[in-house]
Formats: structure tokens, sequence, C-alpha cells
């Protein structure tokens, strides 16, 4: 008889975290209700030194564990997606965990409605949630895109692993960004709740937390690089999936400016930078009412005075 397949499978990817962090992680998850044959662990150690097992030996019989050299996190995810058997996927990452008591509302969510993707928000705070989830209506997921900010975070949806077929994530810094809004363009059926079962920690040793000139740099370069990606993708879709897309596109275009401005303080670069999206069909921003912000950032920028002004109120950030 064919063994049952889970019904989730978790993949976690971790790299030189402290092991009070990694267990906890592991330990957040177990303490989910779900039976054991629902449930797959994957631990990709990312060349960790020592090894994660180190830390995991007491686990072993929880979870599938596998070692590769280092290769980033994207590597890992896609190394963890070969191994997934479960139906769903969720990805949490080795410094975070998740709150049992409220994810336990969205594996229910899920045995009942069977979404394509559930997304959820993540959060910072230390407090363990107590709410009652709120969750909407479901919807195809490009008329999700088309209507609300993304929150790109591949750590905050649980998805159907049948959606993903040949997707994977490419190997550039803001991988979510490029990887998310293509995965939702697959999505059917979306379910978005308002409550976070997921604790995200902000942690001083993250490479997102890196402010060296060095890193900014390839920051900025791999994020443009990514609105290319999306925007060419965007060309070759039909109208309602194209607009979806390009509003993803518009957002991280003008996030990619923000960026500019805040982590480098440098004019000059914007300038330059808006000449060359300008050259790509990316500026000025399009006069689309997606926020406030949007609203109030696509005005100020698309002439010097306003980026001045912009220079001014963003200094301090």
């Amino acid at each position: 008889m064919e063994k049952e397949k889970p019904l989730i499978s978790f993949i976690i990817a971790t790299y030189n975290l402290p092991a009070t962090l990694l267990e906890e992680c592991v330990s957040s998850i177990l303490a989910v209700t779900l039976p054991a044959y629902e449930r797959e662990i994957i631990v990709v150690d990312d060349g960790s030194a020592p090894p994660a097992i180190d830390v995991l030996k007491k686990y072993l019989e929880e979870i599938v564990y596998v070692r590769q050299t280092n290769g980033g996190l994207s590597s890992a995810r896609n190394r963890g997606i070969s191994l997934a058997q479960g139906e769903y996927i969720q990805f949490v990452d080795g410094d975070d965990h998740l709150w049992a008591g409220l994810y336990n509302q969205y594996i229910d969510k899920v045995r009942t409605d069977h979404p394509d993707i559930l997304t959820f928000p993540l959060s910072d705070s230390e407090a363990e949630p107590t709410a009652e989830v709120v969750f909407q209506a479901p919807q195809e997921g490009h008329e999700y895109l088309l209507h609300n900010n993304l929150r790109a975070s591949a750590c905050g949806y649980l998805f159907r692993r049948s959606l993903l077929m040949d997707l994977r994530f490419s190997t550039l810094l803001h991988e979510d960004e490029e990887f998310t809004p293509l995965l939702f363009l697959r999505a059917d059926r979306l379910i978005s709740a308002d409550a976070s079962p997921y604790y995200y920690r902000r942690r001083q040793q993250s490479i997102t937390h890196d402010d060296s000139r060095e890193w900014i740099e390839r920051r900025l370069t791999d994020m443009h690089t990514v609105i290319l990606r999306l925007q060419h993708k965007a060309a070759t879709l039909p109208t309602a999936y194209r607009e979806a897309l390009q509003r993803r596109v518009h957002q991280l275009t003008m996030d990619y400016m923000y960026i500019i401005i805040t982590s480098t303080h440098d004019p000059s670069l914007l300038e330059k930078s808006i000449e060359q999206l300008r050259s790509e069909g990316l500026f000025p921003l399009p006069d689309k009412g997606y926020t406030t912000k949007y609203s109030w950032f696509r005005r100020l920028s698309s002439n010097s005075m306003g980026r001045r002004l912009l220079f001014q109120i963003l200094k301090k950030r």
C-alpha cells in the first residue's frame, strides 16, 4: 500500500544560526497540531560550521536533515522543494518560529476550504497573538495582486506544492520579490488572513541588516534585475494577469528608488538610475492610485525639485 503523503512540508533553511534559535524553530513546528504522518519537517543546512545536526540530534526521528555546500538561501529552499512530499509547503527561516495556537487555525482553514494559497502577515512582536483569525473570501491570485500590496516574503503564506511546476528561487537577492508574484499568478483560489502565526526575528547579524556600500550596490543591482524580469514576464501575459504583475513592477520600481535615497543618500546615483529606468520604460511611475504612499512618491519623484524634497524628507530613515 502506498504511503500517505504529508499534508504540509515545512522547509527550514539554516546557516550558522545559534543553537537556541534553531531548536526553537523546530520545536514550534512540532507544537502545531498535526499527526506525524501529516507533517514533514525538512531542515536544509546550507554549510553551517559546525553542522546544524549537532544541535538537532534529539529531533532526528521528527525531521529530514540534509546538508549541502553553502549556496545561499535560494539554493537551500530549492533543495527543500526537491525533497518535499507534502500537499502544501510552508517555508520557515531557521531563526524564526511559528505560533502554534494561531497556526492551527490556518491548518483548519486548509482542511475545510482547500485553498491554493493561504497568505498572512509576518510579525516581529514577541507576544504570542491570541486573536481569532479573520479570513477573506477566496479570490484568484491575479485579482489579489491587482488590488493589494504584496508581502513578498516566501514565509508569509502556505501554498499548494503543485502550483510550483518549474518555478524555483533565483540566486539573486530579492529572490522572494520575483518568486512570490509569479507563484500567486498561478493560484485559482487564494485566501488572505489578518493575523500573524509567524514570528519574524530581526537580527543585526542577518544579511538584511548589512549596510556596507558593496552590499547595498549588490542589493540594488539584483533588485533592478528582478524588476526587469517581472516587466518582461508581464509583457507576455493576458491583459488581466499583465495588469496585476505590472502593479508589482511599479511598486518595486518605487521601492528601488526609495532604497537608493535612504541607503546611499546619493542624489547623483538616483539621477543616473532614473535615466536608466526611463530608457527601460519604467520611469516616470504611472499615475495609479495603488496607495497613498505610491501616489505622493510618484508625484515627488517625477521632477528634480520633488526629488530634492524626497531626500530631505527621507534622510533620517
